[in-house]
């Protein structure tokens, strides 16, 4: 017992990540991420924000990717206010980050077949801690005011009538709430490190749990594949769109900020789920434009394949696309899986697997921005000067289809397998002496 407590504290002293290592992989991913945001920004327009604001906002982009809390506030006068919430995530700074701080977080433990609890959360603790302090960092990099001339508030012939309410100039500002941002942050950087440890083949895990790696491993990495391989094929529709149609800029800007919350969605809706929202006011998001008029409406509209096929029938590709990514991944997860399990135990995990994943698009997907003026706090002035965006899922009913859409997968999926199948994750027997 001696000798092996020595040999265990022996291998913790020689375990190859410390601070450094740590370092490394924060590093990365919060540079992917503000490069990200950066450059999405940029397309967007946003490079010529007034006062110097463009960093400031870059670092409220990313402060929101990371899952943190930033507030909108505004004064447009003495009699006059500015009001608006916003809660959205930007999907594709967020994977950035994700994957490269998983990648530096994995990279370490690579080639070792189990490791300790304590080194683990050891391990996950650096990273943390110094994940931490970036976090306080760019929350208090993401503060700003910016100062609007009144004309730029007022719309045509309306300068006379509110000039004299609005004042000269109106603010508009944001500030990050850092106690909050490093809350979530952390919870945001818990669920990646949890995560690449159930997706990655390679990363060990604590003794206690490496029977279970045969039923999850294969699972979890095969929704990851399905997510990345929806955005690849964003990114090959948007390159389209860009050629075809123009607006380089715009689409870009897209790609780079919101690429996920769109083909996730566009994903969810393939399967049968549907959404329900609004578009009201001169603003929106970027969205394509058979979404923004299924939107447009004075009630809550509901988005599924039947609404936007009315707009556009080509919308129906969406459930050949869904089916298509469905059935690979049951495939992926069949082959990953040991040989000895049976076509229903390979349904059920797919459809746990798939009602958890869309469990989390539909709550990382979903969009609320309210924006407008009140005359002494009540109500808005004028249609112009207000708006509001809203989409979220149906949750109950996207959970249900996707959990039927998992179970008919998987056990196709595990029939197509069999014919391919290496007996991925058997354990020869002991030999008897």
């Amino acid at each position: 017992m001696n000798v092996r407590a020595s040999n265990d504290r022996k291998s913790a002293a020689r375990a190859p990540h410390g601070w450094f290592d740590a370092l490394v992989a924060v590093l990365a991913g919060t540079l992917a991420m503000l490069v990200t945001a950066a450059l999405g920004l940029w397309a967007a327009g946003a490079a010529g924000l007034p006062d110097g604001g463009f960093p400031r906002v870059v670092a409220a982009v990313v402060v929101m990717a990371a899952g943190g809390s930033v507030g909108l506030a505004g004064d447009a006068g003495s009699l006059v206010g500015a009001q608006a919430g916003l809660s959205v995530l930007p999907l594709s700074v967020t994977l950035a980050g994700a994957l490269l701080i998983a990648h530096g977080f994995l990279r370490p433990l690579r080639h070792r077949a189990v490791a300790g609890v304590r080194e683990l959360a050891g391990w996950a603790g650096r990273v943390a801690v110094l994940w931490a302090v970036v976090l306080v960092v760019l929350s208090l990099v993401a503060r700003h005011t910016f100062t609007l001339p009144a004309e730029n508030l007022t719309g045509d012939g309306t300068e006379d009538a509110f000039g004299d309410v609005l004042g000269d100039s109106a603010r508009v500002g944001f500030r990050a709430d850092i106690p909050l941002t490093v809350i979530i942050g952390l919870v945001w950087l818990a669920g990646v490190l949890l995560l690449a440890l159930l997706v990655s083949r390679r990363a060990p895990l604590p003794p206690r749990l490496v029977r279970f790696q045969e039923t999850v491993r294969p699972a979890a990495s095969a929704m990851v594949a399905l997510l990345l391989a929806s955005v690849a094929l964003g990114v090959v529709a948007g390159l389209v769109v860009m050629v075809v149609r123009g607006h380089p800029a715009q689409t870009l800007a897209v790609i780079l900020l919101g690429l996920p919350n769109l083909v996730w969605l566009a994903f969810t809706v393939g399967l049968g789920a549907s959404w329900e929202g609004k578009v009201q006011g001169p603003f929106g998001l970027p969205m394509p434009q058979v979404l923004d008029s299924v939107l447009r409406t004075p009630d809550l509209s509901t988005v599924n394949l039947r609404t936007l096929a009315a707009q556009d029938g080509r919308v129906w590709w969406l459930l050949v696309v869904a089916a298509l990514l469905v059935l690979g991944a049951a495939f992926l997860m069949a082959v990953r899986s040991p040989a000895r399990m049976r076509p229903w135990q390979h349904a059920l995990h797919l459809a746990v697997a798939l009602t958890l994943t869309v469990l989390l698009i539909g709550l990382t997907a979903a969009v609320s921005a309210r924006y407008g003026l009140s005359l002494l706090g009540i109500g808005d002035l004028g249609g112009g000067l207000g708006g509001e965006v809203s989409l979220r899922p149906q949750l109950w009913t996207a959970l249900g289809t996707a959990f039927l859409w998992g179970l008919v997968a998987g056990f196709l999926g595990a029939l197509a397998a069999s014919r391919v199948h290496r007996h991925h994750g058997e354990v020869p027997p002991p030999e008897e002496t």
